[in-house]
Protein backbone atom coordinates (compact mmCIF):
# COMPACT_ATOMS: atom_id res chain seq x y z
CA UNK A 1 0.00 0.00 0.00
CA UNK A 2 1.46 3.35 -1.02
CA UNK A 3 1.77 6.28 1.33
CA UNK A 4 -1.17 8.19 -0.14
CA UNK A 5 -3.63 5.29 0.27
CA UNK A 6 -2.36 4.61 3.79
CA UNK A 7 -2.83 8.25 4.74
CA UNK A 8 -6.40 8.22 3.40
CA UNK A 9 -7.17 5.02 5.33
CA UNK A 10 -5.81 6.45 8.56
CA UNK A 11 -7.76 9.66 8.03
CA UNK A 12 -10.95 7.65 7.53
CA UNK A 13 -10.32 5.69 10.73
CA UNK A 14 -9.72 8.90 12.66
CA UNK A 15 -12.95 10.37 11.27
CA UNK A 16 -15.01 7.31 12.28
CA UNK A 17 -13.48 7.29 15.76
CA UNK A 18 -14.20 10.97 16.18
CA UNK A 19 -17.86 10.43 15.29
CA UNK A 20 -18.44 7.52 17.66
CA UNK A 21 -19.21 9.77 20.65
CA UNK A 22 -21.72 11.68 18.51
CA UNK A 23 -23.48 8.47 17.43
CA UNK A 24 -23.48 7.23 21.02
CA UNK A 25 -24.93 10.50 22.23
CA UNK A 26 -27.66 10.34 19.60
CA UNK A 27 -28.53 6.78 20.55
CA UNK A 28 -28.61 7.74 24.23
CA UNK A 29 -30.75 10.75 23.43
CA UNK A 30 -33.19 8.61 21.49
CA UNK A 31 -33.37 6.09 24.32
CA UNK A 32 -33.99 8.85 26.84
CA UNK A 33 -36.56 10.80 24.84
CA UNK A 34 -39.56 11.53 27.08
CA UNK A 35 -42.43 9.08 26.64
CA UNK A 36 -45.83 10.04 25.34
CA UNK A 37 -48.53 9.50 27.94
CA UNK A 38 -52.18 8.65 27.34
CA UNK A 39 -54.56 8.31 30.29
CA UNK A 40 -57.71 6.50 29.15
CA UNK A 41 -60.33 7.28 31.78
CA UNK A 42 -63.45 5.26 31.05
CA UNK A 43 -66.72 6.59 32.43
CA UNK A 44 -68.58 4.37 34.95
CA UNK A 45 -66.75 1.14 34.06
CA UNK A 46 -67.18 -1.52 36.71
CA UNK A 47 -64.41 -3.74 38.05
CA UNK A 48 -65.98 -6.73 36.33
CA UNK A 49 -66.83 -5.26 32.93
CA UNK A 50 -63.89 -6.43 30.81
CA UNK A 51 -62.43 -9.83 30.10
CA UNK A 52 -59.08 -9.15 31.77
CA UNK A 53 -60.95 -8.76 35.07
CA UNK A 54 -63.28 -11.70 34.58
CA UNK A 55 -66.01 -9.86 32.67
CA UNK A 56 -68.27 -12.05 30.54
CA UNK A 57 -70.66 -9.55 29.01
CA UNK A 58 -68.95 -9.42 25.61
CA UNK A 59 -65.40 -10.25 24.50
CA UNK A 60 -63.04 -7.28 25.01
CA UNK A 61 -59.92 -8.45 23.15
CA UNK A 62 -58.49 -4.99 22.52
CA UNK A 63 -58.77 -3.77 26.10
CA UNK A 64 -57.36 -7.12 27.20
CA UNK A 65 -54.36 -6.46 24.92
CA UNK A 66 -53.29 -3.78 27.38
CA UNK A 67 -53.14 -6.33 30.18
CA UNK A 68 -51.25 -8.79 27.99
CA UNK A 69 -48.68 -6.18 26.99
CA UNK A 70 -48.27 -4.59 30.39
CA UNK A 71 -49.20 -4.62 34.07
CA UNK A 72 -52.64 -5.27 35.55
CA UNK A 73 -53.35 -4.08 39.08
CA UNK A 74 -56.16 -5.43 41.23
CA UNK A 75 -55.69 -2.89 44.04
CA UNK A 76 -56.17 0.43 42.22
CA UNK A 77 -58.51 3.00 43.75
CA UNK A 78 -60.22 6.03 42.29
CA UNK A 79 -60.35 9.25 44.27
CA UNK A 80 -64.14 9.15 44.70
CA UNK A 81 -67.17 7.02 43.79
CA UNK A 82 -68.51 9.71 41.44
CA UNK A 83 -67.11 11.48 38.39
CA UNK A 84 -66.26 15.12 39.20
CA UNK A 85 -64.19 14.56 42.36
CA UNK A 86 -62.55 11.43 40.97
CA UNK A 87 -61.40 13.37 37.90
CA UNK A 88 -60.14 16.24 40.05
CA UNK A 89 -58.02 13.80 42.06
CA UNK A 90 -56.22 12.68 38.88
CA UNK A 91 -55.71 16.19 37.52
CA UNK A 92 -54.45 17.68 40.79
CA UNK A 93 -52.89 14.69 42.55
CA UNK A 94 -54.78 15.85 45.64
CA UNK A 95 -57.79 14.78 47.63
CA UNK A 96 -60.74 16.36 45.78
CA UNK A 97 -62.28 17.59 49.03
CA UNK A 98 -59.36 19.98 49.36
CA UNK A 99 -60.81 21.82 46.35
CA UNK A 100 -64.42 21.49 47.53
CA UNK A 101 -65.37 18.66 45.19
CA UNK A 102 -67.69 16.18 46.88
CA UNK A 103 -70.05 14.85 44.19
CA UNK A 104 -70.83 15.41 40.51
CA UNK A 105 -71.13 19.03 39.37
CA UNK A 106 -74.58 20.09 38.25
CA UNK A 107 -76.56 23.31 38.43
CA UNK A 108 -75.54 26.09 40.78
CA UNK A 109 -78.40 25.18 43.11
CA UNK A 110 -77.37 21.53 43.20
CA UNK A 111 -73.76 22.46 43.87
CA UNK A 112 -74.76 24.77 46.69
CA UNK A 113 -77.02 22.10 48.20
CA UNK A 114 -74.14 19.64 47.99
CA UNK A 115 -71.83 22.13 49.72
CA UNK A 116 -69.38 22.25 46.85
CA UNK A 117 -68.00 24.64 44.25
CA UNK A 118 -69.18 25.22 40.65
CA UNK A 119 -65.82 24.56 38.98
CA UNK A 120 -62.21 23.70 39.75
CA UNK A 121 -60.22 26.65 40.99
CA UNK A 122 -57.54 27.62 38.44
CA UNK A 123 -55.09 27.93 41.33
CA UNK A 124 -55.32 24.17 41.76
CA UNK A 125 -52.30 22.24 40.48
CA UNK A 126 -52.68 20.44 37.16
CA UNK A 127 -50.73 17.49 35.83
CA UNK A 128 -51.24 18.88 32.32
CA UNK A 129 -49.73 22.21 33.33
CA UNK A 130 -46.68 20.49 34.84
CA UNK A 131 -46.11 18.46 31.68
CA UNK A 132 -46.67 21.48 29.43
CA UNK A 133 -44.04 23.45 31.33
CA UNK A 134 -41.63 20.55 30.68
CA UNK A 135 -42.06 20.75 26.92
CA UNK A 136 -45.02 18.44 26.37
CA UNK A 137 -47.90 19.08 23.98
CA UNK A 138 -51.05 18.60 26.03
CA UNK A 139 -54.52 17.56 24.93
CA UNK A 140 -57.83 16.70 26.54
CA UNK A 141 -60.29 14.71 24.45
CA UNK A 142 -63.48 13.57 26.12
CA UNK A 143 -65.49 14.24 29.24
CA UNK A 144 -64.33 16.94 31.66
CA UNK A 145 -67.05 17.51 34.29
CA UNK A 146 -64.92 19.74 36.50
CA UNK A 147 -66.81 22.91 35.62
CA UNK A 148 -69.21 24.20 32.98
CA UNK A 149 -72.58 23.13 31.63
CA UNK A 150 -76.16 23.81 32.70
CA UNK A 151 -76.28 27.28 34.29
CA UNK A 152 -72.56 27.40 35.14
CA UNK A 153 -71.44 29.71 32.33
CA UNK A 154 -68.37 31.27 33.94
CA UNK A 155 -66.16 28.19 34.25
CA UNK A 156 -62.52 28.72 33.17
CA UNK A 157 -61.38 27.36 29.80
CA UNK A 158 -59.08 24.40 29.20
CA UNK A 159 -56.02 26.53 28.53
CA UNK A 160 -56.11 27.74 32.13
CA UNK A 161 -55.54 24.16 33.28
CA UNK A 162 -52.60 23.64 30.93
CA UNK A 163 -54.17 22.08 27.83
CA UNK A 164 -53.08 23.12 24.35
CA UNK A 165 -56.03 21.46 22.58
CA UNK A 166 -59.35 19.97 23.59
CA UNK A 167 -62.59 18.44 22.41
CA UNK A 168 -65.10 17.94 25.17
CA UNK A 169 -68.70 17.22 26.04
CA UNK A 170 -71.56 19.33 27.35
CA UNK A 171 -70.28 19.19 30.92
CA UNK A 172 -67.28 21.39 30.18
CA UNK A 173 -66.49 25.10 29.77
CA UNK A 174 -66.04 24.74 25.98
CA UNK A 175 -68.28 21.97 24.62
CA UNK A 176 -67.45 20.68 21.15
CA UNK A 177 -70.31 21.66 18.76
CA UNK A 178 -69.94 18.36 16.89
CA UNK A 179 -71.30 16.52 19.94
CA UNK A 180 -73.38 19.27 21.55
CA UNK A 181 -75.76 20.57 18.88
CA UNK A 182 -78.29 21.36 21.59
CA UNK A 183 -77.93 22.64 25.11
CA UNK A 184 -77.76 19.18 26.61
CA UNK A 185 -75.46 16.19 27.07
CA UNK A 186 -76.41 14.60 23.73
CA UNK A 187 -79.11 14.76 21.09
CA UNK A 188 -80.09 13.21 17.79
CA UNK A 189 -79.09 16.49 16.13
CA UNK A 190 -75.40 16.03 16.99
CA UNK A 191 -73.27 15.57 13.87
CA UNK A 192 -71.24 12.98 15.78
CA UNK A 193 -73.85 10.53 17.02
CA UNK A 194 -73.88 9.12 20.54
CA UNK A 195 -72.56 5.72 19.42
CA UNK A 196 -69.65 7.32 17.54
CA UNK A 197 -68.30 9.50 20.33
CA UNK A 198 -65.52 7.17 21.41
CA UNK A 199 -64.41 6.88 17.78
CA UNK A 200 -64.38 10.68 17.57
CA UNK A 201 -62.24 11.07 20.69
CA UNK A 202 -59.81 8.39 19.50
CA UNK A 203 -59.55 10.14 16.13
CA UNK A 204 -58.83 13.46 17.83
CA UNK A 205 -56.16 11.82 20.00
CA UNK A 206 -54.38 10.18 17.06
CA UNK A 207 -54.55 13.36 14.98
CA UNK A 208 -53.11 15.38 17.86
CA UNK A 209 -50.22 12.97 18.32
CA UNK A 210 -49.55 12.76 14.59
CA UNK A 211 -49.24 16.55 14.38
CA UNK A 212 -46.87 16.61 17.37
CA UNK A 213 -44.66 13.64 16.47
CA UNK A 214 -41.53 15.65 17.13
CA UNK A 215 -42.70 16.55 20.63
CA UNK A 216 -43.72 14.36 23.58
CA UNK A 217 -47.48 14.35 24.15
CA UNK A 218 -49.59 14.17 27.28
CA UNK A 219 -53.19 13.26 26.50
CA UNK A 220 -56.31 12.78 28.58
CA UNK A 221 -58.49 10.43 26.53
CA UNK A 222 -61.61 10.51 28.70
CA UNK A 223 -64.58 9.08 26.75
CA UNK A 224 -68.11 9.23 28.15
CA UNK A 225 -68.62 5.54 27.39
CA UNK A 226 -69.70 3.35 29.16
CA UNK A 227 -71.93 5.83 31.04
CA UNK A 228 -75.68 5.58 30.57
CA UNK A 229 -77.73 6.12 28.49
CA UNK A 230 -76.39 3.30 26.36
CA UNK A 231 -77.15 4.10 22.76
CA UNK A 232 -75.70 1.48 20.41
CA UNK A 233 -75.71 2.05 16.68
CA UNK A 234 -79.35 1.52 15.56
CA UNK A 235 -78.52 -0.96 12.81
CA UNK A 236 -76.96 -3.38 15.30
CA UNK A 237 -79.16 -6.27 16.38
CA UNK A 238 -79.04 -7.89 19.82
CA UNK A 239 -80.58 -11.29 20.43
CA UNK A 240 -83.06 -10.68 17.65
CA UNK A 241 -84.58 -7.68 19.42
CA UNK A 242 -84.27 -4.15 18.11
CA UNK A 243 -84.30 -1.42 19.19
CA UNK A 244 -82.93 -1.94 22.67
CA UNK A 245 -83.74 0.28 25.61
CA UNK A 246 -80.88 2.55 26.80
CA UNK A 247 -80.83 1.13 30.34
CA UNK A 248 -80.94 -2.60 29.64
CA UNK A 249 -78.12 -5.10 29.52
CA UNK A 250 -78.36 -5.68 25.77
CA UNK A 251 -77.68 -1.99 25.14
CA UNK A 252 -74.73 -2.04 27.54
CA UNK A 253 -73.23 -5.00 25.70
CA UNK A 254 -73.50 -3.18 22.39
CA UNK A 255 -71.81 -0.07 23.72
CA UNK A 256 -69.05 -2.05 25.46
CA UNK A 257 -68.35 -4.05 22.31
CA UNK A 258 -67.97 -0.89 20.23
CA UNK A 259 -65.87 0.76 22.93
CA UNK A 260 -63.45 -2.15 22.78
CA UNK A 261 -63.22 -1.71 18.99
CA UNK A 262 -62.22 1.92 19.46
CA UNK A 263 -59.52 1.06 22.00
CA UNK A 264 -58.18 -1.31 19.35
CA UNK A 265 -58.18 1.51 16.80
CA UNK A 266 -56.15 3.63 19.22
CA UNK A 267 -53.56 0.90 19.75
CA UNK A 268 -53.29 0.14 16.03
CA UNK A 269 -53.10 3.84 15.21
CA UNK A 270 -50.18 4.36 17.56
CA UNK A 271 -48.32 1.48 15.89
CA UNK A 272 -48.98 2.96 12.45
CA UNK A 273 -47.60 6.31 13.61
CA UNK A 274 -44.50 4.63 15.03
CA UNK A 275 -45.34 5.91 18.51
CA UNK A 276 -46.34 2.73 20.33
CA UNK A 277 -42.88 1.82 21.60
CA UNK A 278 -42.45 5.01 23.58
CA UNK A 279 -45.97 5.64 24.77
CA UNK A 280 -47.23 4.94 28.28
CA UNK A 281 -50.90 3.95 28.14
CA UNK A 282 -53.04 3.79 31.25
CA UNK A 283 -56.52 2.31 31.13
CA UNK A 284 -58.85 2.76 34.11
CA UNK A 285 -62.25 4.12 35.19
CA UNK A 286 -63.40 7.16 37.14
CA UNK A 287 -65.73 5.21 39.45
CA UNK A 288 -67.86 2.10 39.68
CA UNK A 289 -70.74 0.90 37.57
CA UNK A 290 -74.45 1.73 37.80
CA UNK A 291 -76.60 -0.23 37.16
CA UNK A 292 -74.56 -3.31 38.06
CA UNK A 293 -77.03 -5.98 36.85
CA UNK A 294 -77.16 -7.73 40.15
CA UNK A 295 -73.54 -7.01 41.00
CA UNK A 296 -72.11 -8.63 37.87
CA UNK A 297 -70.49 -5.41 36.72
CA UNK A 298 -68.80 -4.97 40.12
CA UNK A 299 -66.93 -8.25 39.71
CA UNK A 300 -67.93 -9.74 43.05
CA UNK A 301 -67.25 -6.56 45.00
CA UNK A 302 -69.88 -4.94 47.16
CA UNK A 303 -71.31 -1.62 46.09
CA UNK A 304 -71.57 0.49 42.97
CA UNK A 305 -71.08 4.01 41.74
CA UNK A 306 -72.00 6.43 44.58
CA UNK A 307 -70.75 3.95 47.19
CA UNK A 308 -67.53 3.83 49.21
CA UNK A 309 -67.67 0.05 49.25
CA UNK A 310 -65.12 -1.54 46.92
CA UNK A 311 -67.48 -1.70 43.96
CA UNK A 312 -67.61 2.10 43.89
CA UNK A 313 -63.91 2.90 44.19
CA UNK A 314 -61.80 -0.15 43.26
CA UNK A 315 -61.28 0.07 39.52
CA UNK A 316 -59.65 -1.86 36.70
CA UNK A 317 -56.17 -0.51 36.00
CA UNK A 318 -53.80 -1.52 33.23
CA UNK A 319 -50.58 0.19 32.18
CA UNK A 320 -48.20 -0.66 29.36
CA UNK A 321 -44.90 0.80 28.19
CA UNK A 322 -43.05 -1.59 25.88
CA UNK A 323 -39.61 -2.55 27.10
CA UNK A 324 -39.96 -0.70 30.37
CA UNK A 325 -43.00 -2.14 32.15
CA UNK A 326 -42.94 -5.96 32.25
CA UNK A 327 -45.58 -7.53 30.02
CA UNK A 328 -48.41 -9.87 30.93
CA UNK A 329 -48.03 -9.45 34.69
CA UNK A 330 -50.64 -9.10 37.41
CA UNK A 331 -49.94 -7.44 40.75
CA UNK A 332 -52.56 -8.48 43.32
CA UNK A 333 -51.08 -6.74 46.33
CA UNK A 334 -49.58 -3.34 45.47
CA UNK A 335 -52.04 -0.54 46.14
CA UNK A 336 -52.26 2.51 43.87
CA UNK A 337 -54.44 5.58 44.34
CA UNK A 338 -55.58 8.06 41.69
CA UNK A 339 -53.62 10.84 43.38
CA UNK A 340 -50.45 8.79 42.82
CA UNK A 341 -50.63 9.23 39.05
CA UNK A 342 -49.28 12.79 39.07
CA UNK A 343 -46.03 12.12 40.96
CA UNK A 344 -45.60 8.67 39.39
CA UNK A 345 -46.00 9.73 35.76
CA UNK A 346 -43.88 12.82 36.40
CA UNK A 347 -41.07 10.58 37.64
CA UNK A 348 -41.36 8.20 34.68
CA UNK A 349 -41.32 11.08 32.22
CA UNK A 350 -38.64 13.17 33.93
CA UNK A 351 -41.09 16.03 34.48
CA UNK A 352 -40.11 18.44 37.24
CA UNK A 353 -42.75 19.10 39.86
CA UNK A 354 -42.63 22.61 41.38
CA UNK A 355 -41.23 22.77 44.89
CA UNK A 356 -44.37 24.60 45.97
CA UNK A 357 -46.54 21.60 45.10
CA UNK A 358 -47.73 19.50 48.02
CA UNK A 359 -49.90 16.68 46.76
CA UNK A 360 -51.48 13.70 48.44
CA UNK A 361 -50.09 11.10 46.06
CA UNK A 362 -47.02 8.87 46.33
CA UNK A 363 -44.45 8.15 43.63
CA UNK A 364 -45.18 4.53 42.71
CA UNK A 365 -42.97 4.35 39.62
CA UNK A 366 -40.79 1.60 41.08
CA UNK A 367 -43.83 -0.60 41.61
CA UNK A 368 -45.08 -0.05 38.07
CA UNK A 369 -41.65 -0.85 36.66
CA UNK A 370 -41.70 -4.29 38.24
CA UNK A 371 -41.02 -4.04 41.97
CA UNK A 372 -44.26 -4.78 43.87
CA UNK A 373 -44.59 -2.91 47.15
CA UNK A 374 -47.20 -1.86 49.66
CA UNK A 375 -48.37 1.74 49.68
CA UNK A 376 -47.17 3.09 53.00
CA UNK A 377 -49.51 6.06 53.02
CA UNK A 378 -53.14 5.73 54.04
CA UNK A 379 -55.94 6.44 51.56
CA UNK A 380 -59.00 8.50 52.47
CA UNK A 381 -62.38 9.08 50.84
CA UNK A 382 -65.53 11.05 51.45
CA UNK A 383 -68.87 10.96 49.70
CA UNK A 384 -71.46 13.20 51.21
CA UNK A 385 -71.88 16.15 53.54
CA UNK A 386 -75.66 16.16 54.05
CA UNK A 387 -78.86 14.27 53.29
CA UNK A 388 -79.85 16.48 50.36
CA UNK A 389 -77.43 15.31 47.69
CA UNK A 390 -76.13 12.01 49.04
CA UNK A 391 -79.04 9.64 49.52
CA UNK A 392 -77.85 7.08 47.00
CA UNK A 393 -77.48 4.26 46.23
CA UNK A 394 -80.19 2.50 48.17
CA UNK A 395 -80.24 -0.71 50.21
CA UNK A 396 -77.13 -2.80 50.84
CA UNK A 397 -74.89 -0.81 48.49
CA UNK A 398 -75.31 2.46 50.36
CA UNK A 399 -72.15 2.96 52.36
CA UNK A 400 -71.20 5.28 55.20
CA UNK A 401 -69.89 8.63 53.96
CA UNK A 402 -66.23 8.40 54.94
CA UNK A 403 -63.62 5.68 54.47
CA UNK A 404 -59.94 4.99 55.08
CA UNK A 405 -57.73 2.18 53.78
CA UNK A 406 -54.72 1.45 55.99
CA UNK A 407 -52.70 -1.56 54.95
CA UNK A 408 -55.00 -4.57 54.81
CA UNK A 409 -57.74 -2.77 56.77
CA UNK A 410 -60.57 -0.55 55.62
CA UNK A 411 -62.83 1.41 57.93
CA UNK A 412 -66.04 3.21 56.96
CA UNK A 413 -68.11 5.57 59.08
CA UNK A 414 -70.31 8.63 59.00
CA UNK A 415 -68.83 11.96 60.01
CA UNK A 416 -70.71 11.94 63.32
CA UNK A 417 -68.98 8.71 64.34
CA UNK A 418 -71.88 6.38 63.64
CA UNK A 419 -72.26 3.43 61.25
CA UNK A 420 -68.78 2.09 61.95
CA UNK A 421 -67.70 -0.76 59.68
CA UNK A 422 -64.27 -2.43 59.66
CA UNK A 423 -63.12 -4.98 57.11
CA UNK A 424 -59.93 -6.88 56.42
CA UNK A 425 -60.04 -5.90 52.78
CA UNK A 426 -57.32 -8.34 51.73
CA UNK A 427 -59.15 -11.38 53.14
CA UNK A 428 -62.66 -9.99 52.64
CA UNK A 429 -62.73 -7.87 49.49
CA UNK A 430 -66.51 -8.34 49.26
CA UNK A 431 -66.90 -6.60 52.63
CA UNK A 432 -69.17 -9.24 54.14
CA UNK A 433 -67.86 -9.44 57.73
CA UNK A 434 -67.84 -6.29 59.85
CA UNK A 435 -65.07 -6.66 62.47
CA UNK A 436 -65.74 -3.36 64.24
CA UNK A 437 -66.87 -5.07 67.46
CA UNK A 438 -64.00 -7.58 67.66
CA UNK A 439 -61.20 -5.18 66.64
CA UNK A 440 -62.00 -2.37 69.06
CA UNK A 441 -58.49 -0.92 69.34
CA UNK A 442 -57.97 -0.77 65.57
CA UNK A 443 -61.45 0.64 65.04
CA UNK A 444 -60.79 3.42 67.55
CA UNK A 445 -57.41 4.23 65.99
CA UNK A 446 -58.64 4.37 62.39
CA UNK A 447 -61.85 6.22 63.21
CA UNK A 448 -59.83 8.92 64.98
CA UNK A 449 -57.58 9.30 61.95
CA UNK A 450 -60.57 9.43 59.63
CA UNK A 451 -62.35 12.09 61.65
CA UNK A 452 -59.20 14.20 61.90
CA UNK A 453 -58.71 13.95 58.15
CA UNK A 454 -62.29 14.93 57.39
CA UNK A 455 -62.16 17.88 59.77
CA UNK A 456 -59.01 19.10 58.00
CA UNK A 457 -60.84 19.49 54.70
CA UNK A 458 -62.03 23.00 53.80
CA UNK A 459 -65.79 23.52 53.92
CA UNK A 460 -67.67 26.13 51.93
CA UNK A 461 -68.41 29.04 54.22
CA UNK A 462 -65.28 28.53 56.33
CA UNK A 463 -63.34 31.69 56.99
Amino acid sequence: MDGTRLARLLAGIVLVLSLLPVFAQRRAGAAQSPPNIIIILTDDMGYGDVGAYGGRFVPTPNIDRLAASGLKLTQYYSGAPICSPSRASILTGMQPGKWNFTTFLDSKKHNKDAEQIDYLNTEAPSIARFFKHSGYATGHFGKWHMGGGRDVTDAPGFVQYGFDEHASTYESPEPDPAITATNWIWSEKDSIKRWDRSRYFVDRTLDFMKRHRGQPCFVNLWPDDVHTPWVPEPETEYDGKSPVKPQEEAAFKGVLKEYDVQIGRLLDGLHELGLAENTIIIFTSDNGALPTFGGKRSGGLRGSKLSLYEGGIRMPFMICWPGRIPANRTDDRSELHATDLLPTLSKLAGVKIPESYHGDGVDRSGMLLGKPSLRKKEMFWEYGRNDVAYNYPKNNDRSPRLAVRSGEWKLLMDADGTRLELYNIVKDSAETTNLEATEEKLTKELSAKLVDWWKSLPKLGDN
